[in-house]
């Protein structure tokens, strides 16, 4: 089964998730699988597996994100992508958002309290995706299988499904046990109709480790599956990440496995095409220009047969307006809504005018001050996805509504500066490697402009800024500020702590609150302090 930029839309709305309004406030939808028909049909397992990815991709079942897969908030609103990007790039310097809907704004006000629906919405998207696995995982076990006749010829392709899906599951789990610690927990086997016991962060960073490494030997090796699908360096470069954060997580360095880790994943094949600009990265087509050698893992979107509202279509809409001309940008208009703040700008040497091609600010009647969050020309736009490939031709859906830019989840620099920073934080592995890998990415920014580091250079203030120049709107910047002690404390930015200026915040805003409908549903769970 081949998921690029391709989801089986017959059979988006086949899962069973009976009993889930008992333990969500944002019930997920569905319909119920009946054993006469779907369950029997061998050809209907790669549209089951297409669903547990599209749950990541598309926030309903139809087009433009109708029928929403979990009730309660709007399906483009809703959408994993886009809640996973609010929580990880609002809360932080790398964005704000002009926009007055609900209570957006306190993202970047770090204001956020346990009745805010869009962190109500990722808690139940991240319950809604592991009940997606858990569903799938029940109907394709060597029992189900016998149950329903499915040949053995038929079985080594959905084998291959239930270790992608295990895959996804601890995925999700490691998103719950980032922006939330404890989850309620459920898998496989246990009843879906009676509400999670609590697990602990240390427990689920206990069992997100455990679940990658059984699957690590079983799922497809790497760089041998479907562009899009899960395979060995995607849960090699997983793993790389909890360990990368595991003394957040747990109160224990790991990163001697960070190390480990992000060497597989380097010598797997991956490159950089240090002669190709870092804007092709993406481009409508960063499936095809020589991009896809970098991606390790991507959520594919693709202008007809992903519409949705979320996901790169909100990363490339949202970010137009004033003086940007649409049509650049392969839409039909912009949504005036995200910019970044001053601060960010900085991480650039000469800022709008930097060397590094990396920078990608719009200025034309925008400034770099932000007086008034609500005025979309305060504060630089940022001109990073556009829905055109590398010849300025427009996305495959003619309207300009929905893109196909493919999202990088996991991507071949974020290794190599992973791999650095293990080493500076006292991982082993080889200094002047470290130094090599950074400056591959500088060679790509900065051309022959002499912008290579040296050892004594290579340290770990100048490894987050590299991070953030690299690696920004990507959804990676509140993690990497919690894990160097920045995001609430030590640094500040424009309108954190709701300040023009910017101030800190309580340091128990490094984890976001477990809404209130979800304590009142599960008598299990408990809030996190501060709340």
């Amino acid at each position: 089964m081949k998921l690029h930029k391709y989801l089986f839309g017959a059979f988006l709305a086949l899962l069973v998730f009976t009993g889930c309004q008992e333990t969500l406030d944002l019930e997920p939808r569905g319909e119920e699988l009946t054993a006469g028909d779907i369950l029997k049909d061998p050809d209907s397992y790669p549209g089951l597996i297409a669903k547990v990815y599209g749950g990541l991709i598309v926030g309903g079942q139809e087009g433009g994100d109708g029928n929403a897969d979990i009730n309660g908030i709007d399906g483009g609103f809703s959408n994993y992508l886009r809640l996973f990007w609010y929580h990880q790039e609002l809360s932080s310097d790398e964005a704000l958002i002009a926009w007055n809907d609900g209570t957006i704004k306190d993202f970047q006000r770090q204001t956020w309290n346990d009745g805010n629906e869009f962190i109500r919405g990722m808690y139940s998207r991240i319950n809604y995706q592991i009940a997606l696995c858990n569903d799938f995982l029940r109907n394709t076990s060597e029992a189900s299988l016998d149950s329903n006749g499915i040949p053995e010829s038929a079985r080594g392709l959905i084998r291959e499904y239930r270790e992608e899906a295990r895959f996804l599951r601890a995925y999700s789990y490691y998103h719950g046990m980032d922006l939330f610690g404890s989850m309620p927990f459920q898998d496989e086997n246990t009843d879906p109709n009676v509400p999670g016991q609590l697990i602990t962060r240390a427990e689920l960073f206990n069992f997100v480790e455990s679940e990658l490494l059984a699957v690590e030997s079983t799922i497809v090796p790497a760089r041998q599956n479907g562009y899009g699908r899960a395979d060995q360096a995607t849960v090699w470069m997983t793993l790389a990440k909890i360990y990368l954060n595991a003394e957040v997580y747990t109160g224990t360095a790991r990163y001697t496995d960070v190390v480990d880790y992000t060497s597989r994943v380097i010598n797997a094949g991956y490159s950089v095409d240090t002669n190709a600009p870092y804007t092709n990265l993406f481009l409508a087509d960063n499936n095809s220009n020589g991009s896809q050698n970098e991606f390790i893992w991507t959520l594919n979107y693709d202008g007809q047969r992903t519409q949705t509202f979320g996901g790169t279509t909100f990363l490339t809409h949202a970010p137009v307006g004033g003086d940007m001309n649409p049509s650049n940008f392969g839409i039909n208009g912009g949504w005036f809504g995200i910019r970044t703040t001053p601060q960010f700008v900085a991480k650039f040497p000469g800022e709008e005018n930097s060397a590094d091609g990396r920078e990608q600010f719009f200025t034309n009647n925008q400034t770099k001050q932000i007086a008034d969050e609500s005025q979309f020309g305060q504060g630089f736009a940022i001109a990073k996805f556009k829905n055109v490939d590398v010849n300025g031709n427009q996305g495959s859906d003619a309207t300009g509504d929905f893109v196909d830019i493919d999202f990088p989840v996991y991507r071949l620099a974020d290794a190599y500066l992973m791999y650095a920073e293990a080493v500076v934080r006292g991982g082993g592995g080889s200094q002047a490697q470290a130094v090599n890998y950074i400056n591959i990415l500088r060679q790509r920014a900065y051309g022959n402009n002499g912008s290579n580091i040296t050892a004594s250079q290579l340290t770990l203030p100048f490894i987050l800024d590299e991070r953030a120049r690299e690696l920004f709107w990507e959804a990676h910047r509140r993690q990497d500020l919690i894990r160097f002690n920045q995001f609430t404390t030590n640094y500040t930015w424009a309108w954190k702590g709701n300040v023009q200026t910017g101030t800190t915040t309580p340091a128990f805003r490094n984890l976001y609150p477990i809404p209130a409908e979800q304590l009142n549903l599960n008598d299990n769970l408990v809030q996190n302090p501060g709340y």
